[in-house]
């Protein structure tokens, strides 16, 4: 099974609460995680794209770093971790994007990769007069299809004529073309989502869901393997969890009631109102994201435990079928990196032999 790091690009990491470690971005944070995670053996570094935040007493996410300039630094200060930016297909044309993604890719000597959000937090966007309207949560994945379409286009012959709805090319050139096989990512879990991933993506990330229920987020693998028999490729699934670690469960669980205890409520009341804009689709990663009985760290699934029952729970995610990786995030990033390496690793069944 892979392990990626997902990286903290905006402040704070992914604890909603007054109790987390208080932090901003910067490029010698993420750097020093980075480095630690190749020196571990980690597969993966992947950034996400924020451009706005929550607000709240702990001003959460909004303090951000741009994902293609990070992750072009990143891959020029590693060697062998794959590199994945985000992109915000709204605010970011696809030709143009597909230039930067063979920028990277020249940088990283063909380890980078991309993600494709589509956007669903209107602010993001309204502030800046790109926000389409809100019948872009009806028809997001078809106008996020034509994308995928000309960066596949390109990156295989460097030019595209491809006529759309949404984009139109006309003897569009981009070269060189990328060296390194480049990868999609998308993180929708919609049944719309899932067929984008179906038919563009090579991995689709999922919310792992609870805690210590390591294996709750199957029931995605499975309506991912019923998508791509109707395309006929593999795609599988990568989980997003965040690991709270220490010596013994007692201490682990006290970090994690700490963090719940200081849950900044009104970050938490934007977050919620804002993932109740999109009436269309009900069964997405947003509505997980927002809902409030879990939002201190937006929902995702949480190991909370001993370097042992955080071993054995990720060993029992590795065996849920179609399950290709997991992305993790962390309480204590530099910390989180340094443990995994060097305590949780070693006991996993799954990444026996890796360092």
């Amino acid at each position: 099974m892979q392990v990626g790091v997902f990286v903290p690009i905006n402040n704070n990491g992914w604890l909603i609460s007054e109790a987390a470690p208080q932090y901003m971005p910067s490029f010698a944070l993420n750097k020093r995680i980075a480095v630690a995670a190749e020196k571990y053996g980690f597969d993966f570094l992947l950034s996400m794209i924020k451009l706005r935040g929550f607000g709240g007493k702990t001003e959460f996410w909004e303090y951000g770093l741009e994902s293609f300039t990070l992750m072009a630094g990143l891959a020029a200060v590693t060697e062998k971790i794959k590199i994945f930016a985000t992109c915000p297909t709204l605010v970011i044309p696809p030709a143009f994007a597909a230039r930067m993604c063979n920028t990277i890719d020249s940088i990283s000597h063909g380890r980078f990769g991309l993600n494709l959000i589509t956007g669903w937090q209107p602010p993001e966007y309204t502030q800046m007069g790109l926000w389409p309207g809100d019948e872009h949560f009806r028809n997001r994945y078809k106008m996020l299809g034509e994308y995928a379409h000309i960066l596949r286009e390109l990156w295989a012959t460097g030019v595209s004529d491809f006529k759309g709805e949404y984009y139109t090319m006309e003897d569009c050139r981009v070269r060189p073309k990328p060296d390194g096989d480049m990868k999609i990512i998308c993180a929708g879990s919609s049944d719309d989502g899932l067929a984008f991933s179906a038919k563009w993506a090579d991995y689709a990330f999922c919310l792992g869901k609870g805690v210590n229920t390591p294996t709750a987020f199957a029931s995605n693998n499975a309506r991912l393997v019923k998508a791509t028999a109707k395309t006929g490729r593999a795609v599988s699934v990568f989980v997003l969890v965040m690991v709270i670690a220490a010596e013994t469960d007692d201490e682990a669980m006290a970090r994690w009631r700490a963090y719940n205890a200081g849950v900044d409520v009104e970050a938490i009341a934007w977050l919620a109102d804002q993932g109740a804009k999109d009436t269309v689709n009900t069964d997405t990663n947003v509505r997980q994201l927002a809902a409030p009985e879990g939002a201190v760290n937006i929902n995702m699934g949480t190991l909370v435990g001993s370097y042992e029952s955080v071993a054995r729970m990720l060993d029992e995610m590795a065996e849920v079928p179609n399950t290709g990786g997991v992305l993790l995030t962390f309480d204590d990033f530099e910390a989180g990196v340094e443990a995994f390496g060097t305590r949780i690793q070693p006991l996993m069944a799954c990444r026996a032999g890796v360092v």
